[in-house]
């Protein structure tokens, strides 16, 4: 390799290396432990030789097909281990032989053989070891590898623990795989060939489209037989990896699985953004029914005091027209002449007739305009509610709380939905959230008697109390005002005073009747839209934090994104 060729791969090398480095940070930014330690483990590997995994279950013949490529006299890989007691063995350059024992479960092998100057082997237990510990091993040094080396048994490569495990390399980390059929010499010729095409077939319907499979016998190579099939091998390893290339191929294999590991976080933030905007719609549509149903009380509100007013006018234009025909010269003279033979035909008698007459009618006609108007938008209020209750219920959840990478936001967006529900039915059974107590007066005789309603069913005797409190308070002062005006009415006063007087405090009433009303009613219907709204502060606080995360997480997986396509395409003008 050229002087100009190799400093620009340890350029390269550096400048991978703090992208990466970047994206470790978003990985434990998100609180992800696994992909945090894959990325973590792809950094610490990024000088590391172009590294081969064999992988397949045991006793397929990895070990002595690793000892028959490696060309020594020594057994490098014991074979046939227990697979209780194997360990992972990772195969290096050394000047001197040596092995390093890092762990229980893993060993560096240290050796002067001139192909490990290029590539690293790592030998692992069994796809189908009994030891949990060793998949997990295994599968960790997966996303760091550059080549999958799959072994199997050349009499039967279809063992379902092989190819689960070929799933989970080619799926999850879509690693570049070559199949190696071992122990060739077992078998008849024919009945190769046939698992041979088998595997190809294999391996073509998971998603390969051109399959590399070679059948090999390391008992034959270590026996110098030609026809050992592991010529095709190294000719294959020398074309596409060695001679120059392997590091360029690492660099280029970091920055694919770099790439991949940045589509499985855009993969779940897609995956979170479609709940954040599920969640944005959700409390949209919240605000809209709100909206919608305090409109439609409010309508219902209009309704009832345009019914209390026809029936206000209605009488009072009545008591109107008998005043003014009452008050005429000739019925004020004849009253006068009947008062002298029955004192009951007064003027003053008759005006407290008609004053009562008046308080009769416009008592019963209020009860009964209130008795339907306050059902209906006590339904309407109650209605309010429930419905927001059961849009809580039924909210979508899209962020699973079993989702690999964000299942930690599905669980903080589950609590707060859980406490959401809860707490809003609480609210729902709690009689002071519908008391509304501000729209009655402190010492008023409307304040109303609760033990009747608990909860939501208050709210027709909160309505009642305060529609029957302010329209009988208010006809009640007409009817005191129009009582002190008849009083004061003698056969002297002049009759158009008398009438624009009664006129007057009419119209007040009518004024004060329309707009009292009105107002205490969707002051009560707004306050509790209000508190029904109050109930998502800590949704809305939860929406504001992850529309800040997202965004953030977004974008930086599109720079990092962007860098490693950058790098990408500078690494694969070389090869």
């Amino acid at each position: 390799m050229s002087s100009i060729l190799n400093q620009r791969i340890i350029e390269n090398r550096l400048k991978i290396g703090e992208i990466i480095k970047e994206l470790h940070q978003m990985t434990i930014d998100i609180g992800n432990d696994e992909l945090a330690e894959t990325v973590s483990d792809l950094r610490n590997r990024v000088n590391d030789p172009y590294m081969f995994v064999i992988v397949g279950e045991v006793k397929a013949g990895k070990s002595s097909f690793i000892n028959a490529l490696l060309e020594t006299d020594k057994e490098v890989c014991k074979v046939a281990p227990d697979p209780c007691t194997d360990t992972i063995q990772q195969i290096l350059y050394g000047e001197e032989e040596a092995t390093i024992t890092v762990n229980e479960h893993l060993k560096k092998i240290l050796l002067p053989v001139e192909i490990l100057k290029e590539i690293a082997i790592v030998d692992t237990p069994g796809t189908n070891t009994i030891s949990e510990y060793h998949q997990e091993i295994t599968e960790r040094f997966i996303p760091g590898s550059d080549l999958i080396v799959f072994v199997f048994e050349a009499k039967n490569p279809y063992r379902q623990s092989a190819w689960d495990f070929f799933r989970f390399i080619h799926e999850d980390w879509r690693k570049k795989i070559i199949f190696i059929l071992q122990q060739k010499d077992l078998m008849e010729p024919d009945d190769l060939v046939i698992n041979h095409e088998g595997v190809r077939k294999y391996a073509i319907k998971r998603g390969i489209e051109a399959p590399n499979v070679f059948s090999v016998s390391a008992k034959m190579e270590i026996a110098g037989n030609a026809d050992s099939g592991f010529l095709p091998v190294r000719d294959y390893i020398q074309e596409n990896i060695t001679g120059g290339k392997a590091p360029v191929l690492k660099l280029i294999n970091n920055i694919n699985t770099s790439r991949n590991v940045g589509e499985r976080i855009d993969k779940g933030l897609q995956t979170r953004t479609a709940q954040l905007e599920a969640d944005r719609h959700f409390r949209a549509d919240i605000h809209k029914t709100l909206d919608e149903q305090a409109v439609r009380s409010n309508n219902q509100i209009d309704t009832l005091v345009e019914n209390l007013v026809t029936a206000y006018d209605r009488i009072t234009i009545k008591t109107g027209n008998e005043l003014k025909g009452g008050l005429g010269f000739f019925s004020i003279a004849r009253r006068s002449i009947m008062s002298v033979f029955n004192k009951s035909n007064t003027l003053e008698q008759w005006l407290t007739d008609l004053s009562s007459n008046m308080e009769r009618d416009l008592n019963d006609a209020m009860h009964e305009k209130l008795q339907n108007g306050v059902t209906d938008i006590a339904e309407s209020i109650q209605q309010m509610a429930k419905i927001i209750d059961l849009k809580i219920r039924n909210s979508e959840t899209i962020l699973k709380n079993n989702h690999d990478i964000f299942g930690d936001i599905a669980d903080r967006r589950s609590n707060v939905m859980r406490d959401l529900q809860e707490e809003f039915s609480k609210f729902m059974n709690k009689t002071e959230n519908f008391v509304g107590s501000e729209v009655f007066t402190e010492e008023g005789s409307t304040t109303p008697n609760l033990a009747a309603g608990g909860g939501l069913a208050v709210v027709g005797v909160i309505l009642t109390a305060l529609t029957q409190g302010a329209v009988f308070d208010i006809t009640g002062g007409i009817l005191t005002a129009v009582g002190f005006l008849f009083a004061g009415v003698t056969v002297r006063l002049k009759r158009n005073k008398v009438i624009e007087g009664y006129d007057a405090e009419v119209n007040k009433g009518r004024i004060k009747l329309e707009n009292e009303v009105s107002e205490k009613l969707k002051a009560y219907v707004a306050n509790i839209k209000t508190k029904i709204d109050d109930n998502f502060d800590n949704f809305d606080a939860m929406l504001e934090i992850e529309d800040k995360q997202v965004q953030q997480l977004t974008e930086q997986h599109q720079r990092i994104d962007s860098q490693l396509v950058g790098m990408l395409g500078e690494l694969e003008s070389v090869i």
